[in-house]
Order: structure tokens, then sequence, then C-alpha cells
């Protein structure tokens, strides 16, 4: 009986491995295995995640620097950004940007993700993670400009003046670099997480928008009250560990470069800080909380183009050299007369260009047949062409904004703060 148990099993283990044994690998069960990698594509969900948790804790950033009486409106338009621009982007902003062949602008092709389902691949991962991933730099970005206008704008206008411009500059662009079509990259620019894409347009079309519609009502002293700075010091740690996946995710897989870059994401903005720190102590004789935060922030932004290229000495160096850069853009703002309430342009602006550049004098890895010198000149190409055009549309959309529907609020709502005129609510019920 033994032995027939015995021939049965032997019978039926044959039945079932005999196709491996004759054909191998080369007829796999699941032709999805070939391509699909798990690893891969559970690291770029964790990723995204981390990225999207980087949007409250730029909330608490801002939210924390402003005066008391528009801590909530200005929190709101970190918010707002979540719920507009996921809607966009799925919409049409995510064709606009990775889909067609023209080096300028994409299609409509993958309009309401068209085309996709669970099997569609982008590389080793599902096409519904790189939409998701790409998606929260689209979120986030909008959400920058904010921190230029904030304590005086309209949330009409915000959402109709950040739906435009994502689609009129921010998908554009990130076609030009990102896209393999997209003319920029074709170019040989090196943008690895968002130096020009994310950090740079968004700084700029902040100072174009606050050149529009002005300064806010009341004294210098009065305007530079920060209600919260326990919330700003909470929030530049949030954007820090969000901002591993920002960066270390831009490679889309999980591997030593995803390694190298989430390395310099942790030294280029502690480079920066104890540089900001320093520069205030000399400056001032006072190392504040908002100098602590600024500094790391700055060093986020200067290391996102740079992350996937630069090693660690690098890092160090564009940290230390970007605080003393966006401390004086800081500075100077009161010489020249221009009112970016919360240094989006002297951080993110004045960073990302500069981050943009040294990430071609530092780089590790050139673009494909270039030198030194070609890779810097393509990055400055890249800065300047991104920039002008980014402040030549933003300007353009805000000045139509303001003369239809008002960019502006009223002043008596400005006078009383936003919280209560905007929302009918308050930050503090104290």
């Amino acid at each position: 009986m033994f032995r027939k148990i015995s021939h049965k099993m032997i019978l039926l283990l044959a039945i079932l491995f005999l196709p491996n044994i004759l054909w191998g690998d080369e007829v796999p069960s699941d032709p999805e295995a070939v391509s699909l990698d798990k690893a891969d594509t559970t690291w770029m969900l964790v990723s995204s995640a981390l990225v999207f948790f980087m949007i409250p804790g730029l909330s608490l950033f801002y939210g924390g620097i402003v005066r008391s009486k528009n801590v909530l409106s200005t929190m709101m338009h970190s918010f707002v950004a979540m719920i507009v621009m996921t809607l966009q982007w799925t919409i049409f902003g995510y064709s606009f940007a990775f889909s067609g062949s023209n080096p300028f602008f994409g299609d409509f092709s993958l309009a309401f993700l068209d085309g996709m389902d669970m099997n569609t691949l982008e590389g080793s991962i599902p096409k519904y993670v790189h939409f998701l991933f790409q998606g929260m730099f689209a979120l986030i970005t909008p959400a920058l400009i904010s921190g230029a206008i904030a304590e005086r704008v309209k949330l009409s206008a915000y959402i109709a003046f950040i739906l435009l411009w994502a689609t009129l500059v921010y998908d554009p662009v990130a076609h030009w670099v990102w896209s393999a079509d997209g003319w920029l990259f074709k170019e040989g620019a090196l943008d690895f997480a968002g130096g020009t894409v994310v950090h740079l347009i968004s700084g700029i079309a902040g100072l174009a928008a606050a050149l529009v519609i002005g300064k806010r009502k009341g004294d210098p002293g009065s305007l530079t009250h920060p209600n919260n700075m326990t919330y700003t010091l909470l929030g530049s740690g949030l954007l820090w560990f969000g901002w591993f996946g920002f960066n270390a995710g831009s490679g889309l897989s999980v591997n030593g470069l995803a390694a190298r870059a989430f390395v310099v994401t942790l030294i280029a903005p502690a480079a920066a800080g104890a540089s900001w720190l320093l520069i205030e102590w000399f400056h001032t004789k006072k190392a504040t909380a908002l100098g602590a935060a600024s500094g790391i922030v700055a060093g986020l932004v200067v290391i996102t183009p740079a992350s996937g290229f630069v090693g660690v000495k690098g890092a160090i160096i564009m940290g230390l050299l970007v605080s003393p850069i966006c401390y004086a853009a800081i500075y100077m703002k009161g010489k020249i007369g221009y009112d970016d309430t919360l240094d989006a342009f002297g951080v993110h602006g004045i960073g990302g260009a500069f981050g943009a550049i040294l990430t071609g004098v530092f780089a590790l890895e050139l673009a494909e047949g270039v030198s030194r010198g070609e890779q810097v000149y393509v990055q400055f190409l890249s800065v300047v062409v991104t920039a002008a055009y980014s402040f030549v549309i933003s300007y353009l959309l805000a000045l139509a904004i303001e003369k239809t529907i008002g960019f502006r609020i009223e002043e008596d709502k400005e006078i009383s703060g936003l919280d209560q005129e905007v929302h009918g609510e308050k930050g503090y019920d104290i």
C-alpha cells in the first residue's frame, strides 16, 4: 500500500513540475513578473506617501510664521492645493506632463488616466504608481507659491491662479525636463528631483504674483511677527522627513542610487542649517529657531536637483554655500521693496537656481556625451529659460486675475484677518 501511495505521489509531482523541467524560465507562469519589480513598487508607494506628507508639513512651516489672524488661511492654502491639484493632475495634468512626442508640451492621450490599468507599467513599476509619485510633486509645487502672497489674497483667486499656473507653467516645464521627449531632457539638463521644475519656477511665480498684488497693509514691524515658531520648527522637521521620499524616490527604483540620494538629503540640510545659524550669530548675535528652520529648508532645496548626481563632499559644500546666498536674498528683499511674505522666492527660487547650477559643478555622473563645462552651461540654460518662462506667464496670470475677479482681498478684510473674513473661523480660539 505504501508503494502505491509513493508511486502516485511521484506521478503527481512529475505532472506538476514537468513543464518547468522541460522549458525552465522560458515559459513563465506570470508574464507580468518579468517586468514588475515588487521592491521598486513598494518603495515608490512609500515615497509617494512621504512626499504627500510634506504638504501638511509645509502648512505648519508657513502657518507658524504669519500673524495669528491669518494662520488658518495660510495653512488652508496648502490643503486647498492638495484638493484642487489632485483633480487637475488626474483629469489632464499628468497627460500634459508625460505624454506625446512634442518637445514642448504633452497631449490628452493620458487624460483621466485613459488606457491605464493595473498591468500597465512605467519601467519596473505600475504606471499608476508613477502617476501617484509625480502627482505629489504637482500638488506641493503650487502650495509653495502661496508663501509669497500669504495674508492678502482671495481664496477664489488663489484657486484660479494655481489651476491656470499648473496647466500653463508646471505641466509644460515638467515635460521639458522629465519627459524623455522634452527638449531640456534631450539637451542633457540634470534635475533629479525638481530644482528647476519644482522650486525655481514656484519661487519665481511667487515673486511675480507678489509684485502684481503689492505689499501687505501695516507697519513693517507688525508684518514680521510669527505667531507660533513651534509650528514652523515642527513643519521643517516634517518637510525634511518627507523629503527623503522626494529625492530618494526620484530614481523610481530601490537601489544604490536611491541610497546615495537618501544620504545626501540628510547631509546637505544639516550643513545648510549650521551655516545659517553661524551667519545669524555673526550678523545679529542670535541663533533663531526661524533661522534653523530656514537653513534646513534651503539645504533641502539646493540638494534636490543634485541628489541623484552628487556625493557626500558635494552635498556638504552645496549646503554650506546655499545659506549665505538665500540669507542675502532675504535681506535684500527689504532693500528692493517687494513683499514676499514667507520668502518663497528667497529660499525656493534662489535656492533652486543655485542648486541646479551647482549640480553641473559637483555631479559625479554627467549627461551622456558632454564635458563638465558643457554640463554647467546646460544647467545655466535650464535655469534661465525656466525662470523667464515662469515669471512671464505667472505675471500675466496674476495681472489678468487682478483685473477681472480681483486677486487681492479688500483692505478692511485684510486688516481684520483672513481667518475670520474668508473662513468664518479662527486659528486660535483663546
